[in-house]
C-alpha cells in the first residue's frame, strides 16, 4: 500500500511540498510548542521569516 502512495506523490506535474516545523514560545507559560505546516517548496523561506 505504501508503494501506491509514493507513486502518486511523484507525478511530474505535481507540486513539491516541504514540512515546516517551527518552535513557538508561549507567552503565558514560557514553554515551547511546535507548529507543523505543509507548504510548497517555493514558500518555505517566506513561512520561516514570518
Amino acid at each position: 500500500m505504501a508503494k501506491k502512495v509514493v507513486a502518486t506523490l511523484k507525478k511530474t506535474d505535481a507540486k513539491a511540498y516541504a514540512k515546516v516545523i517551527k518552535a513557538v514560545k508561549s507567552e503565558k507559560t514560557g514553554a515551547y510548542t511546535f507548529k507543523e505546516e505543509m507548504v510548497p517548496v517555493e514558500m518555505v523561506k517566506d513561512v520561516l521569516n514570518s
